[in-house]
């Protein structure tokens, strides 16, 4: 029985790696339209038609995507054309650590040929030298696959929007014997609640994140100091690895913008105090222990997700895990599932501190 389930759940895997191109924009609708389905189903009890709610709220959402790239547009190719004068500062700056790591280094060989102890030359490997396809033939099939997957990804979230949950309900429960229509739909309107409320305080947390780093940044004289506030905020959905790839972007500009090392270690300092308190007070205050997940399935999900689907996994790692919890918590027999995907901490009222103090700051 385990040896099928274990052959079953290979095979998925197998699939959804190697099929990721189709799967890819189908997964990211359903992630959007459980997300923007709260103001859709919101518009359809004003007797507003469902078709015409899913298309408005997603020319609305497609719209403000489309301006926040535009707007963040202009400074970020700046610093793309800059960036082979960028590397070339950054190689300069870090030319004395260089030379003390070389220097390191070669003491340690000077070591070793006194102990005796010798090295065999590494193998010399012969550089591949297989054929590419021309620039023009990879950007053209490059520039192909995206566009289909962007209309894949349009349609699918309008029909899954214009369908409703209760679509998604008699889908689910054809393929289930021991499933009616009611009871899916009563789990797909908690998961679709519980996802919407979580990215919507996410964003809450996040925009005050993005905010207070830009005018941090504007404090330091960092250069073009709204997009990194902007990066900051976007890239803060993605648990951890967002705000570690934020520092290492902000201290980056920090070693090109800046010449003393109290001005770099100033700038991602603050970043780091900036990011600890949204993970460490915010987080746990607006968003509580209903949605905690334990972070090692986080990081696990976050790797395995950007190795099966790159960017898009990572997207869509933690929201995956917040259905399933949601799914566990409303299933018959979902409490083995719950204390595996709970955080480590499951003490009743461990916010309850964090909760005094909002209380007392009122």
């Amino acid at each position: 029985m385990w040896a099928a389930k274990t052959l079953v759940l290979g095979a998925i895997g197998l699939l959804l790696y190697v099929a990721h191109a189709a799967f890819i924009p189908i997964a990211l609708a359903l992630l959007l339209a459980l997300v923007l389905s709260g103001p859709v189903e919101g518009l359809h009890k004003l007797k507003v038609p469902r078709s015409v709610s899913a298309a408005l709220i997603l020319v609305i959402a497609l719209s403000l995507i489309a301006g926040f790239v535009d707007l963040m547009w202009t400074p970020a190719q700046q610093w793309f054309a800059a960036a082979p004068k960028t590397i070339v500062t950054i190689k300069q700056k870090i030319t004395p650590v260089a030379k003390f790591m070389d220097r390191v280094e070669e003491l340690r060989k000077y070591a070793g040929t006194l102990s005796g102890t010798k090295h065999a030359p590494a193998p010399v490997v012969a550089a591949a030298t297989d054929a590419q396809e021309s620039a023009p033939v990879i950007i053209l099939d490059a520039t192909r696959e995206a566009l289909v997957g962007l209309l894949t990804f349009v349609i699918v979230t309008l029909f899954l929007l214009a369908g409703g949950p209760p679509m998604l309900a008699r889908m689910t429960a054809a393929f289930v014997d021991d499933l009616n229509a009611a009871r899916v739909l009563n789990i797909i309107e908690k998961v679709r609640a519980e996802v919407g409320r979580f990215y919507a305080t996410s964003a809450i947390i996040n925009l005050s994140l993005g905010s207070a780093t830009a005018v941090a940044m504007m404090a330091w004289g960092m250069p073009t100091p709204y997009l990194w506030g902007a990066l900051a905020a976007l890239l803060n959905f993605i648990p951890y690895a967002g705000s570690a790839t934020t520092l290492i972007v902000l201290s980056l500009v920090a070693v090109v913008s800046f010449n003393t090392l109290g001005h770099i270690l100033g700038v991602a300092g603050t970043y780091i105090l900036l990011a600890a308190v949204e993970g460490q007070v915010l987080q746990p205050l607006l968003i509580g222990r209903r949605l905690d997940v334990n972070p090692l399935l986080i990081f696990l999900a976050l790797w395995f997700g950007g190795l099966f689907w790159g960017i898009a996994g990572v997207v869509l790692a933690t929201p995956t895990l917040v259905a399933l919890k949601v799914i566990a918590e409303n299933a018959n027999h979902g409490k083995a599932m719950m204390e595996f995907l709970g955080p480590n901490d499951q003490t009743p009222g461990r916010d309850k501190k964090l909760r005094r103090f909002a209380k007392a700051l009122e």
